[in-house]
This record gives structure tokens, sequence and C-alpha cells, in this order.
């Protein structure tokens, strides 16, 4: 039997895992939710934003508080770019069979990743921990560093503000109901499209803000964006594409399993992984907190 304070760091990093992964995957299941669209590029937000957050901190210098001005500028950007691409050419995608949308987002991955390519070149990128996260706190025997204790706070709050929105303002109200109709919300005199652009906006920020934040954490390399994005689908076909709730769930089991699958059965911690989605696409299609589609 491992030690506990062992276990429990480990627990921490599966749960830092997790934070990162709802980032990412609640983007993917937002534009599913709302705009039925599957995005295969959404990861693709995510590595750019690493590099944009990289490429800030070189031009703002290591000055106090720099880092946090880039992750912001990274995801903000990111986010602005989502527009563009949703104004340009999601808009035509909207309708369409499951096969298309793939092929049509799997095609846009292989264009970003070149524009990667030869802006930041193949190398690894890499980012030092902003100040005062340098460090590290001893937690119940454990020692764990005070940049993932700092993600372990963000990713729920993250998740209770956007709730919030979704479920306590006017615009989440439309939100929601643009995902259950879209012809009788644009009837009732709301502009839709705008609705829809602001969405895959939103969803575009939380991906760029996964990656400008797991930069200081992981190395900032081409093809990233592949590996991040077949995990946010394992998340959220765990935990229901289009449940909010249920992409935070799929996160939190995802990463604890991921996790201690490498502690006790190493050769086997991806299998896992996949051998749970597998079983809940057999027992629940939809998702643990999805709903079945009619």
């Amino acid at each position: 039997m491992p030690d506990l304070s062992f276990v429990f760091a480990q627990s921490v990093s599966g749960l830092t895992a997790a934070m990162f992964l709802f980032l990412i995957a609640s983007g993917l299941s937002l534009i599913f939710g709302v705009l039925r669209v599957l995005n295969f590029a959404h990861g693709s937000f995510y590595m750019l934003g690493a590099y944009s957050a990289y490429q800030l901190v070189q031009w703002l210098g290591p000055g106090p508080g720099m880092f946090w001005v880039a992750v912001l500028g990274a995801a903000i950007g990111i986010a602005l770019l989502g527009g563009i691409v949703e104004r340009v050419l999601f808009r035509y995608l909207y309708g369409k069979e499951e096969l298309y949308q793939l092929l049509f987002t799997y095609a846009l991955v292989l264009i970003l990743s070149d524009v990667a390519k030869i802006l930041w070149g193949t190398q690894q990128k890499s980012l030092s921990r902003p100040a005062g996260f340098t460090g590290s706190v001893t937690v119940l025997g454990a020692t764990i560093p005070s940049y993932n204790l700092f993600i372990l706070i963000l990713g729920p709050a993250i998740a209770l503000a956007f709730w919030f929105v979704l479920q306590r303002t006017r615009i989440g109200r439309f939100i929601r109901a643009a995902a259950l109709d879209r012809e009788t919300l644009g009837a009732l005199g709301v502009n839709v499209e705008a609705l829809y652009t602001g969405v895959f906006m939103l969803a575009s920020f939380l991906g760029g803000l996964g990656g400008a934040l797991i930069a200081p954490m992981r190395a900032v390399v081409p093809g990233m964006d592949t590996d991040v994005i077949v995990d946010a689908f394992v998340v959220v076909v765990i935990g229901g594409l289009g449940s909010f709730w249920g992409t935070f769930l799929g996160a939190l089991v995802y990463g604890q399993v991921l996790s201690f699958g490498i502690l006790f059965f190493p050769r086997f911690s991806i299998f896992a992984i996949f051998a749970l989605m597998a079983t809940v696409l057999v027992l629940r299609p939809w998702g643990l907190l999805g709903r079945p589609l009619r």
C-alpha cells in the first residue's frame, strides 16, 4: 500500500489535470450544445492560446503581473479569432451531418497547426511560473506546488461563474433557448446569428485560457492540440455532450482514473480511460449527466 500522503498528492495531480480538461471540454460541449457542431478544431484554440501567452510574455518582459496580462490577452485574442472563424467558416456547418463537420474541422486543425509551425517553429517553448506561485505548500504531508493549488481554486470558480451566467442572466436564458429552438427564438426578435458568434467566442476564450494557463506546466509544442482534443472528447462522452455539469463531472472522473491508473497500473492507465468511456457508451450512451437526443 502506498503512503497516504503520496495518494493524496496523486489525487491532487489528477484534480489539476481535470481542471485544465474542464476548461477545454466545457467550450467543446458548449459549442455542441448550442450550435450543434462537433468542433474538432477546438484543440487548436488551446494550442494557439499557449503560443500566444508565450509570445506576449516575450514582448512584455518578466515584470510583475506580466504573466497574468499575457494569459488574459491570449485568451481574449483567441476569443476574437474564434469570432472570425465562426463568421467566415463555421456558419456554413450549421445543420450539416456530423461527418462533414468532423472533416471540415479536422482540415482546420491541419491549417492552424501549420500556421503555428510557421510562426513559432517546431522547437519546444516554455514559460516560467508567475511570481508568487513558484514555491509549494505542504498539505496532509504532501508537497503541492502553489500554482497547482491556484488552478484547483480557479477551475471551480470558473464553473460557478459560467453556471450563474447560463442560469441566472438574460443572455444565459437566450443561450439555453437557442440550444432548444433557434427558429422560435429568432421569431421573438433575438439576433440568433450574433448569439451564435458570442457563444463560439466564449468557447474559444475558454480554450485559449486553458492553453495559456498550462504553458508554465507543460512544453508548448506543435501537436498538443490533437492530444488534448482526444482527451476533451473522452471527457464530454463520459459526462454527457452538451451538459455543463456533466463536463465538470467527466473531467473529475477522467483525472482521477488517469492519475490512479498511472499509480497502480502504469501499463494500463490509458486503457482504463477508454475502457471507462466504452462502458459509459454501452450503459448510458448520452453520458452520466447528459440527456438523450430526440
